[in-house]
């Protein structure tokens, strides 16, 4: 099979204007039912050019689905173009003309004469519903090879795609592809990727390496006729890279490393306090973003100056006077200081550097009660403060994952 190809048309993509949320959604869900996706393309609202996009995707895959354009506005041009283009006749089917009727009487609205148009559909194209608009997909078998187009607004496309187009999809697909993600931290991609140089040159199960800003990534796919079959092709290659990876992993298939700490924190019946300078509230800000971070997060502490260092938290004002805020032993006496002025079983504690000329660093420092208080120094690599307040955030939340685990 030559795969499937996915056109994306709208000049507002071109533009950046619209985040193009529908490519991703449709690469997770055609990788679900084993439809290899081979190209994404964006276009813009420009007859000639669709076409030729449309034309040259059509000769190189089986399957190509073309989303956005479908619309009542002059400038939504698919319908028309791919029809013209595979030289199919559209006639105006009468019952869609009448859903669209019903559409806006239903909202005590008149109806614009060009909604009508997207009641025209080639003859023996399949309809999909559209529930939340006026648009429907069609869905179209011509020469052996098979044409999808649905409408642009996700809130439209994402439930046509599940409730409707399924289905249709049955003949392309080769089984099923299923995919892990392993999320690392403290190690570079490069790094990374040597340590598992020798997986990376696999078909299937296939390795990849991404990089994201404070974290490493690697994708395991397999592609197998069900899923239990996918995942024993998987299970061996995920055992090597945890083996060598060891505890730079945080989590497989997680959304954030945040969200693997509340959520062990929680199992484990724990507590935690955070004391922050350099990140500024970063910490709990991340924190309280994951269900059930009120189960484990008692309080947060943003002592940014020297005098809420001392008052707050009970820094020694020999250590601001004869190391500095910026120390290891600050950063220790701020998370030992949270540690008591809370309560909890762990209190995480962050100082440093964030953009300064001369000095890049910060220190993360993690108090527990009946353990002896760590530290990690963290440099940084170039001047970019959202940088490393995040990496100073990243660097804390191991620190912490790591104790909860031993």
């Amino acid at each position: 099979m030559s795969g499937c190809e996915l056109l994306c048309v709208g000049t507002e993509l071109l533009l950046g204007d619209i985040v193009n949320t529908n490519a991703a959604f449709l690469a997770r869900e055609l990788a679900a039912r084993g439809i290899p996706l081979h190209r994404q393309s964006v276009v813009g609202d420009n007859p000639e050019r669709l076409r030729d996009a449309f034309l040259q995707s059509l000769s190189r895959a089986e399957l190509v689905i073309v989303t956005g354009g479908l619309g009542p506005t002059p400038d939504d041009i698919t319908r028309e173009t791919v029809c013209a283009a595979l030289g199919l006749e559209l006639k105006q089917d009468d019952a869609l003309a009448e859903a669209i009727r019903d559409f806006f009487l239903a909202r005590a609205c008149p109806m614009p004469k060009g909604n009508l148009r997207q009641a025209m559909v080639p003859k023996g194209a399949r309809v999909f519903a559209n529930k939340n608009g006026t648009a429907p997909g069609l869905g179209i078998r011509h020469g052996g090879k098979g044409v999808i187009l649905l409408p642009g607004p996700p809130r439209e496309l994402e439930p046509m795609f599940l409730n409707s187009v399924q289905d249709f999809l049955e003949e392309w697909s080769e089984g099923v592809i299923l995919s892990r993600m392993v999320r690392t931290m403290g190690i570079g991609e490069s790094a990374m990727s040597a340590a598992v140089e020798d997986l990376l040159d696999g078909e299937n199960p296939s390795v990849a390496p991404y990089a994201k800003s404070g974290e490493a990534l690697l994708r395991v796919t397999a592609r197998a006729p069900d899923e239990k079959a996918a995942a024993e092709l998987l299970a061996p290659v995920l055992e090597e890279i945890q083996r060598r990876l060891g505890d730079r992993i945080y989590g497989i298939d997680v959304p954030s490393i945040e969200s693997v700490l509340v959520k062990e924190l929680g199992t484990a019946g724990k507590s935690l306090a955070t004391a922050e300078s350099i990140t500024g509230g970063g910490l709990a800000k991340r924190l309280t973003d994951c269900p059930g971070a009120s189960s484990v997060l008692k309080g947060a502490a943003v002592a940014y100056c020297n005098e809420a260092k001392e008052n707050l938290l009970g820094v020694a004002r020999r250590t601001l006077k004869e190391q500095g805020a910026v120390s290891a032993q600050c950063a220790e006496e701020m998370a030992s200081g949270a540690l008591r002025l809370f309560g909890t079983d762990f209190a995480l504690a962050t100082t440093g550097f964030a953009d300064a000329n001369d000095e890049l660093h910060a220190y993360v420092a993690l108090a527990a009660r009946g353990r002896e208080t760590q530290t990690e120094h963290i440099r940084f690599a170039r001047n970019d403060r959202a940088a490393n307040r995040l990496l100073t955030e990243n660097a804390a939340f191991m620190l912490l994952l790591r104790a909860i685990r031993k």
